[in-house]
């Protein structure tokens, strides 16, 4: 039991004993005390004040007499209106440092057999071109997101779905049969994936061309500009081919498919390229090319059970009137689907596959209507889940020049994304001086490691709501609110335990009751006890930055204290065994807490 379990407890046992009132645990609010005053844990009375019929002040008077008499963690108390602060005696500080050290996995809840079972859904790329910045901030947060839901005693399975069929593709494989020239990853020297977006990107360059020259044609025959140039995207020759071969890949044509499987192939290689880069990975992939045949069905299944409506002109549409909504097309006239009634196919194939307890998309927020009308689908159909899917939608990535086109080959590309990451660590650790006794296969090792955690943190730790600058120079800092600080002092401490063990010093597995803590070393074991309830905070507001935050705070106060208080160098050997105890510790919550944000933290820098 931890200290706030303990007070708690006893806060209940206090108003059973004073008032003769059971009162349910959450009305028992502590909180840290605020620097300002005396004390460490801060109960708040106004809630109780029902029980006691008593001003706030004797309350709070009556309960901290009763527990600095009954709870031993407490040693002190004051009051100041209806706020108990409550100091916490030495011995209860100590005991919570034992528990943290003899626990590996610190704050993390177990998972069990009967954990409920979360799929969390991120990435869903198109298989027309590269990963991009935007992926990158969707996939960081999606396997971040995960660690976080495993983290607080759930199951998880990470999901990805591939968006590998539909117009998009269809422009790509046009444009390369037209100026391919036969064209593979391996003659033209590129992933594949690069090799197909530029593809993408020659299609549109073609198609504006002609656009361009049909608007001029029908603006002379006496349309208005916006006539003409809605009438000209329309009647293009290569949009036109380009749905023509998407009719054609609906109906199993041999050599479109043959051709889109072909290509596809190229693009998921270099996909798996990019995903090992960011370190992450999927424990279950769907398609879209097998789960829109599944959607069709069930939108058929949910036609003759009247959920939905056939139109005159074939089309079937759901009516969301009552839920205050507008029709949702989901099947278009010549029986084509669209992306909701592929989202509906991927969720039918998910529940067959797996008891989904929660579902969680991890989708920009230009998505939010269409996950609501998803949510009101799905429990329409029947999905226990689908009325508490949960939409974590995220805000877009935005550059300095401004916001990406990939159809105009504008886009920030992952892979040299990660690249231009790695070279920025290796030329600032050159420049710091962090690297002179390291190996080069070293120096590269830790270049990876810092130049990603630089990446990571400097995304992660934005608000995932809200837009975001990026800006690699501000990433990689050895000082502030980055990746690269919070490592640092990881390699810090790490070197720290590597000279005392040098120097003969053991860490104990436990250590004595009256261990000496100062007023410094009690708030880093306070805010270590902490990442317990960041974790479970994150958890509930699903928030990556929560954890990334109190990582930076707890760094933060270990650099304060290690500026104050010399480790090795302490005056009596009790206080430096108790100091290498709460450094050793310090970095496993770091550690622990940067490996929830798919973070690696480096033995040296």
């Amino acid at each position: 039991m931890n200290i706030e379990q303990q007070i708690s407890e006893a806060a209940m046992a206090a108003v059973k004993a004073l008032y003769g009132v059971d009162v349910p645990e959450k009305m028992v609010q502590l909180q840290k005390t605020r620097s300002e005053f005396e004390g460490n844990l801060t109960l708040v009375v106004f809630p109780l004040l029902k029980m006691s019929h008593k001003k706030p002040e004797e309350t709070a008077e009556e309960i901290g007499n009763y527990l600095k008499e009954n709870c031993s963690a407490v040693s002190n108390y004051n009051v100041v209106k209806g706020f108990l602060n409550l100091s916490i005696g030495e011995t209860a500080w100590v005991d919570l440092l034992n528990k943290i050290n003899a626990d590996e996995k610190f704050g993390f809840k177990p998972v069990t057999e009967n954990s409920p079972l979360v799929m969390v859904e991120y990435s869903s790329p198109n298989t027309n071109k590269p990963l991009h910045l935007g992926h990158v901030r969707n996939n960081l947060l999606g396997w971040s997101l995960a660690q976080i839901m495993e983290a607080n005693g759930n199951k998880v399975v990470k999901t990805n779905i591939v968006n590998d069929r539909g117009i998009h593709i269809c422009k790509s494989m046009l444009a390369w049969q037209k100026w391919g020239n036969g064209a593979t990853p391996e003659t033209a020297g590129k992933k594949g994936d690069h090799l197909i977006g530029d593809f993408y990107v020659a299609f549109d360059k073609h198609y504006k061309e002609e656009c361009k020259a049909l608007a001029e044609k029908f603006k002379a025959e006496g349309m208005t500009d916006e006539q003409a140039e809605e009438k000209a995207k329309n009647e293009a020759p290569l949009i036109k081919e380009a749905h023509e071969m998407l009719v054609k890949w609906e109906h199993n044509d041999p050599e479109v498919r043959a051709l889109w499987e072909k290509m596809n192939s190229w693009v998921y290689a270099g996909f798996d390229q990019t995903y090992k880069a960011l370190g992450v990975g999927f424990d279950k992939i769907y398609y879209e090319s097998k789960t829109y045949l599944v959607g069709k069905e069930k939108v058929e299944e949910g036609l003759s059970k009247d959920l939905f409506f056939r139109k005159d002109d074939g089309s079937v549409w759901a009516d969301l009137t009552n839920e205050g909504l507008d029709q949702k097309l989901l099947l278009r006239s010549d029986g084509t689907s669209v992306y909701m009634t592929q989202d509906i196919g991927t969720a039918t194939m998910r529940f067959s596959d797996y008891a989904i307890d929660k579902m969680i998309y991890v989708v920009g927020n230009e998505q939010n209507y269409h996950f609501q009308v998803l949510s009101i689908l799905l429990d329409r159909l029947g999905f226990k889940w689908g009325k508490d899917l949960v939409h974590f939608s995220y805000g877009m990535v935005e550059l300095p020049n401004g916001k990406m086109k990939s159809r105009e080959g504008t886009v920030v590309d992952a892979d040299d994304l990660i690249s231009e990451m790695i070279s920025d660590a290796r030329k600032t650790s050159d420049e710091l001086g962090k690297f002179s006794d390291m190996s080069e296969e070293e120096k590269q090792e830790v270049a990876r490691i810092v130049g990603m955690g630089a990446l990571k943190y400097f995304i992660l730790k934005v608000d995932a709501r809200k837009n975001m600058l990026f800006n690699p120079a501000e990433s990689i800092d050895f000082n502030g609110n980055t990746g690269p600080f919070i490592q640092y002092t990881y390699a810090r401490i790490r070197s720290i335990l590597r000279k005392a063990k040098a120097a003969g010093i053991e860490m104990p597995s436990t250590l004595p009751g009256d261990a000496p803590l100062n007023e410094k070393e009690i708030q880093l074991v306070q805010k270590m006890n902490e990442f317990c309830a960041a974790i479970e905070q994150a958890g509930k507001d699903y928030s990556p930055s929560g954890i990334a935050n109190y990582c930076y705070e707890l760094t933060k106060d270990f650099n304060q204290f290690y500026h104050d208080y010399s480790i090795l160098n302490a005056e009596t050997e009790a206080e430096k065994v108790t100091r290498i105890v709460i450094a050793a510790n310090v970095a496993k919550v770091i550690k622990n807490g940067m490996q929830l944000l798919g973070i690696e933290v480096p033995e040296r820098m």
